[in-house]
């Protein structure tokens, strides 16, 4: 009984009419590429290697890294091929057309040519098996023109065993070439990485391996959907074996007629129509609907993760359609539409909060003893979520003197709302919070002529004049090591501590002389003089946040939002520097008496 292996796809079969064909080939093998013609969305690669081969610059190590499934292996293999083909009659060199005829070939295609050695280093780890192919090297090959060395996984080697092949690797004979294929290139040592040539296989594209798969089931007399085509190329992500076998297994389910009914019930997989009505009743806020229809979902095969993952796919995708509306290109019409009329309804903030919060449901799912019951809760919380109102949204309802409710009609937490122009807001948070609301506020600025020289008539307005200047050094030890006994316009007493620099007072005069227009005198005092403004600033921030706790909108703030903190507390028009809270906004213009109200005397506008 013989088998025939003349070209990709090609069937086994018997010879003689009695006996029985051989055991059935799994496709990911029966379609294997036997030259670069027939190898899968890796035209880069393969011109690049042509090149090589036809100028005859040919590497004596080759790296080829990439995920599971894209080729690498095959890709060694094809190399070997290409280097030792001697061609029909027996006198050809390397070619990038591999004949498929001569003794060589058809030896490497059938895994069984001597001069081609396949290590598997997952299981080969030591120095031992690394010492034993060295040993092997010093000698010729026995009738290919190169010994080929394919090792598979190699980051798995030990450490030792890599070190022992260094020398060898970087000065190898010149009748041998090795093959190195990996998954994890950052576990491969970078003295290795530094001796081959690199080739990293990317993900096959999701339109290349639709047609592959076409091409495929054609060949094999299979009907197969275009829906179900596009099904298995998602759930392959890039890699042609993956595919293969979901294929092969798709084929077996449907006995010769695949749809994309089977495939979803095969993988796991939801309907992509309702799993778009999930999203769109989760982001509705509709919590009894989402389960139902969650628990009819996982009743007709589909997997609580899968659905989750398709979620947040989702998610991503009318995030998409939101920033740059061109991406629906190449959707079904009907989901085309659905996906953008989601896209102008949700606000950029109830999508990244529904990315968010299905990550960590997605992860609670992976853990949890019962994933339908962890996928539901998280479906649940993002349900109740969305009428969450923002927290400007939520301040303004107390300062009404409401409790806070849903979100107003206008602003866009559901499907059911339409869009409207969110405000400005600044990093990390909707730009409700205290600290963020006085941030927001206009600062008056004092108009002055241009020509105007600055005039600090206290200690702090001096500190405030250096940091306006980027004076960070001196900023750092003014505030840090440096006690004040004296301020006033031209003069300057203070006690330094040991950490501040000699000359200080030196650096001081000079740069207030020329910065103010006028002389300074700087002197270094034995008095005790004030508390740093580092000690100053921490004290006043003190009173102040314990002043904002006692305010009543406050403690309002806080009792709607349990778990919330006061992060920081400034006044209203105050800057954000280093001297904010001790400095008025303009150093020119001296600070008002009362630098705060009194302790029952604060202003709800005030926060």
């Amino acid at each position: 009984m013989a088998q025939a292996t003349k070209g990709t796809g090609d069937k086994t079969t018997g010879d003689t009419a009695g006996e029985t064909a051989l055991p059935y080939r799994v496709l990911a093998r029966k379609y294997r590429p036997t030259d670069f013609t027939t190898l899968v969305g890796q035209e880069a690669m393969v011109r690049t290697l042509r090149n090589a081969i036809a100028t005859g610059r040919i590497a004596h190590a080759f790296m080829l890294t990439g995920v599971r499934g894209v080729g690498k292996t095959t890709t060694a293999r094809i190399i070997a091929r290409a280097l030792n083909c001697v061609g029909a009659d027996g006198k050809g060199g390397p070619t990038v057309d591999p004949c498929g005829v001569c003794d060589n070939c058809r030896a490497i295609t059938e895994d069984r040519h001597v001069d081609v050695i396949e290590m598997d280093a997952a299981s080969r780890t030591g120095i031992d098996d690394v010492r034993e192919l060295i040993e092997g090297v010093r000698y010729r090959p026995v009738s290919a023109r190169y010994k080929v060395y394919i090792i598979d996984e190699v980051h798995m080697l030990s450490e030792k065993a890599f070190n022992a092949l260094l020398k060898t690797l970087e000065e190898p004979p010149p009748h041998v070439k090795f093959l190195f294929a990996t998954t994890e290139i950052r576990k491969v040592p970078v003295t290795v990485l530094s001796r081959c040539q690199r080739f990293d296989l990317k993900r096959v594209p999701h339109d290349v391996l639709v047609e592959h798969f076409s091409s495929i089931a054609t060949a094999e007399k299979v009907e197969i959907s275009p829906e179900a085509l596009a099904l298995l190329a998602r759930a392959a992500d890039g890699s042609v074996r993956d595919g293969l076998s979901m294929l092969d297994q798709a084929i077996a389910h449907g006995g010769g007629v695949v749809d994309a009914a089977q495939v979803r019930d095969m993988l796991g997989l939801a309907d992509r129509s309702r799993v778009l009505e999930l999203f769109e009743k989760t982001m509705r806020g509709d919590a009894a609907a989402v389960v139902a229809s969650l628990g009819e979902m996982h009743d007709s095969g589909a997997d609580p993760v899968v659905i989750l993952q398709d979620l947040l796919e989702l998610t991503h995708w009318v995030t998409r359609l939101k920033v740059a509306p061109e991406a629906a290109a190449g959707s079904a019409d009907s989901e085309r539409a659905q996906g953008l009329a989601m896209a102008t309804k949700l606000s950029m903030a109830s999508l990244t909060r529904a990315w968010t919060l299905l990550m960590k449901g997605l992860q609670e799912t992976l853990s949890a003893p019962s994933p339908l019951r962890a996928a539901e809760m998280a479906l649940i919380r993002l349900c109740f979520l969305a009428d969450l109102p923002s927290p400007s949204d939520a301040i303004k309802s107390l300062q009404n003197g409401g409790a806070p409710t849903g979100a107003p009609t206008g602003t866009s937490t559901g499907t059911s709302g339409t869009a409207s122009p969110s405000p400005p807001r600044g990093g990390g948070g909707n730009g409700g919070g205290p600290a963020a609301r006085l941030a927001t506020q206009p600062v008056a600025a004092v108009a002055q002529p241009a020509e105007a020289l600055p005039s600090p008539k206290t200690f702090t307005e001096v500190v405030a004049l250096f940091e306006a200047r980027r004076e960070a050094r001196l900023v750092h030890h003014l505030m840090h090591h440096v006690h004040e006994v004296r301020c006033e316009p031209g003069l300057i007493e203070f006690r330094p501590e040991p950490q501040s620099p000699p000359d200080l007072a030196g650096r001081l005069s000079e740069a207030l002389s020329k910065w103010t227009g006028r002389r300074w005198i700087a002197s270094v005092s034995n008095d005790a003089g004030k508390p740093t403004l580092v000690s100053q600033k921490a004290s006043k921030a003190d009173d102040l946040r314990s002043k904002a706790e006692g305010n009543p909108l406050v403690q309002a703030i806080m009792e709607t939002f349990p778990g919330a903190k006061i992060d920081a507390v400034r006044r209203k028009g105050e800057q954000t520097s280093l001297v904010a809270g001790l400095a008025p906004p303009s150093i020119d213009e001296p600070p008002p008496a009362e630098d705060y109200p009194a302790d029952d005397d604060i202003p709800e506008s005030e926060f």
